[in-house]
């Protein structure tokens, strides 16, 4: 609790506040104490002024601030010595040496407060002094600043419960949005923090942090999917060269040793290329993909891989009229295993026709894969790019691929800097789409 938000804050407020409120008082009590030094003043210089009247007229001064133990007056000859007094200060020496028209403040012997003395010049070089008591000035200012010590912390105590009150509602919500985040474990990111309805920074946080948990779910579900996926893919090899031992070891004269060599040849082939699938996508989700680039005659690439599939599904069709010149700047074997990945699906979907075109447009090399098949709705044309993903779920994984072709093609593809997209093509089925940014000049 000592370390928390609602403690700091609170405790900010209290003494910001504090400092603020003690600034503030000292400066009103000694604005207080020289607004009222100010009136005493000038009350004393009222009286000698009317003083120095009475002198100039002969009369006697000192009798008019007799009796008023605040006020004192002396006449002073020029030669400093006292002519006249009132009687609380009869027989004493001059208050004080002051220059006409001039102040100050005084201690003196009759009385246990301070005076201000003030002078004023009369006739024949006499000079008037007149004494005021900074009596009421002293109380007042003590009584303002006793009530101050005293409201002072009074007022701090009740802006330190505001403040620890209004703290504490503005946290509530985060901290129902801790308590729920705490609680959230790798089984249940289905569960979401609580929003509250406020549009401000606390809100926006339990945005943030519910759009991080979808983020979570998705690659959760999409991480189970994929070991669900990539275990039963190697699991199709496995047991095939599993079930092949077995027979050799239990019937040693009915499966020749070059048979069981050449199924176990292949299926440890598919196994090696899925792995390798596997890694390749794992490095792209870790942001560790890289593409050694250097100028690349793409069209030559591409008519080595239609070539492959003409050899390979010699009942198709393949058509590289469409395809021109044009260099980028990639990974060669990166680029054919695009190719390859892109002519397989064209030559697994096609019925009679595989078509390559390859053209300049606007920057970018463009290169289309069309062919005869049965297409891809337009609802799946991007979950294709997706891993383990066939539309064909009772199609045989032997015919069907593993379901990593698109989605390496589409890495392989952002990696460069392109992009891919499947459409709707003139033969009737499919048509995918990369461009990739031509090499300069």
């Amino acid at each position: 609790m000592r370390g928390s938000v609602r403690v700091r804050m609170t405790g900010v407020a209290v003494a910001v506040v504090g400092v603020t409120l003690l600034v503030g008082a000292v400066a009103l009590v000694l604005s207080l104490n020289a607004a009222l030094v100010r009136e005493v003043r000038a009350a004393a210089m009222v009286r000698a002024a009317d003083a120095v009247r009475v002198v100039a007229a002969g009369g006697d001064p000192s009798a008019a601030a007799a009796g008023d133990d605040d006020v004192v007056l002396q006449v002073l000859g020029p030669s400093g010595a006292v002519l006249d007094a009132t009687p609380n200060v009869a027989g004493e020496p001059a208050l004080v040496r002051l220059a006409p028209g001039r102040s100050r403040r005084i201690d003196v012997t009759f009385d246990d407060d301070d005076f201000l003395v003030v002078a004023a010049a009369a006739a024949d070089g006499r000079t008037v002094l007149v004494g005021h008591s900074l009596d009421t000035v002293v109380e007042s200012t003590r009584t303002l600043a006793v009530l101050l010590a005293v409201g002072l912390p009074v007022l701090l105590l009740v802006v330190g419960a505001t403040a620890w009150r209004v703290v504490g509602w503005a946290l509530a919500p985060v901290d129902a949005i801790r308590v729920e985040a705490d609680t959230i474990t790798g089984t249940q990111l289905h569960r979401r923090v609580p929003r509250p309805s406020s549009r401000d920074e606390i809100g926006r946080l339990a945005d943030t942090m519910n759009r991080m948990l979808d983020r979570l779910e998705l690659a959760r579900a999409r991480e189970r999917r994929f070991v669900a996926d990539a275990s039963h893919e190697l699991r199709s090899p496995i047991a095939a060269i599993r079930q092949h031992a077995e027979v050799a070891l239990a019937h040693p004269d009915a499966v020749p040793a070059a048979e069981l060599a050449r199924t176990a040849h292949a299926e440890s082939l598919r196994m090696q290329a899925l792995v390798d699938d596997l890694l390749l996508l794992a490095q792209a989700d870790e942001q560790t993909l890289s593409v050694r680039r250097q100028p690349v005659d793409l069209d030559d690439l591409v008519l080595a891989e239609a070539r492959r599939v003409r050899h390979e599904a010699d009942h198709l069709r393949v058509d590289t009229s469409g395809v021109s010149a044009a260099r980028i700047d990639g990974d060669p074997a990166a680029l054919r295993r695009v190719l390859h990945n892109l002519g397989d699906n064209a030559a697994r979907h096609a019925r009679h026709r595989v078509a390559y075109a390859l053209l300049d447009r606007d920057g970018f090399a463009e290169l289309r894969v069309d062919d005869d098949g049965p297409g891809v709705p337009a609802a799946d044309r991007s979950r294709v790019f997706d891993r383990f993903v066939r539309l064909d779920d009772a199609r045989a994984r032997t015919g069907g691929g593993s379901g990593l072709g698109l989605a390496i093609v589409a890495e392989i593809v952002a990696a460069h800097g392109g992009a891919v997209v499947i459409d709707d093509g003139p033969l009737g089925g499919a048509r995918v789409t990369v461009r990739l940014p031509l090499a300069p000049d």
